[in-house]
């Protein structure tokens, strides 16, 4: 690995805490700077899951007490999560790279038009409101989120948010934090799926966890100073680019 490469890789993860910090969507950058590096797309995407997946234990210890006061829904959803998580990263597993690789600008246009949607589709914060279930409901659209998340995690944390402020209720707060710990049992099957395949670029998984870790430390500042919109704006244009680099390559 070149000095410059690493460079890269550091900075893309660094990149990918702030944002994420911000306003989500920081596996746009480091499946980007994967793929820009030479890994194949199926490498790049399981690759990116392991280097974000730091990120999500630190989010969910914060919301810790929200997560205990609804520990029976936490539990159902979190194994329809594991299921699914796990249907999708096999699913993922069943394909050869160029065939992931045709269909990963469409997954990206349609992961950047979620990202763009995010602040209509997330829930209103309503105070006061308890969390409650919409039966059968929740547990199938997770599922079917979940299998996503294990397939193609980009824009993962958006569509799980909307989904649970329609079919769990609660505010806001509470609805993130399911989210966070739900997106940790997600990453955590795939991961286990993706490295008994074989498919992680391991030093480059290395080289970028400090980055998202240092990012997501740092992303409280930036936060404080940089408008949201900006930072949305920056990861829509990353998106949309990285989806025109894997159109010009098919």
């Amino acid at each position: 690995m070149t000095l410059s490469l690493l460079l890269l890789l550091f900075l893309a993860g660094l990149a990918s805490g702030i944002v994420n910090a911000v306003a989500g969507g920081g596996t746009f950058l480091t499946f980007g700077a994967l793929s820009l590096a030479g890994i194949p797309p199926i490498g790049a995407n399981a690759t990116s899951s392991i280097a974000q997946f730091p990120g999500y234990i630190t989010s969910t210890m914060a919301y810790w007490s929200d997560i205990r006061a609804m520990w029976r829904q936490a539990i159902v959803l979190s194994v329809v999560s594991a299921a699914g998580a796990l249907g999708g990263s096999l699913l993922l597993l069943s394909l050869d790279n160029p065939s992931f690789k045709a269909m990963v600008p469409w997954l990206l246009l349609g992961a950047t038009a979620l990202f763009a949607a995010g602040p209509w589709l997330k829930p209103k914060a309503r105070p006061g409101a308890t969390v409650t279930s919409a039966g059968v409901a929740g547990p199938v659209v997770q599922f079917f989120t979940s299998i996503y998340g294990g397939f193609f995690g980009a824009g993962m944390g958006v569509m799980m948010l909307a989904t649970l402020g329609l079919t769990e209720g609660g505010d806001y707060h509470r609805l993130n934090a399911l989210k966070n710990m739900l997106s940790i049992v997600i990453a955590a099957v795939a991961i286990v799926v993706f490295v008994s395949g074989g498919v992680v670029a391991w030093p480059e998984a290395f080289v970028m966890i400090p980055g998202v870790a240092l990012g997501g430390y740092c992303g409280v500042w930036v936060a404080k100073r940089v408008p949201q919109t900006a930072v949305r704006v920056f990861v829509i244009a990353v998106g949309l680019l990285l989806a025109f680099y894997y159109f010009t390559k098919a």
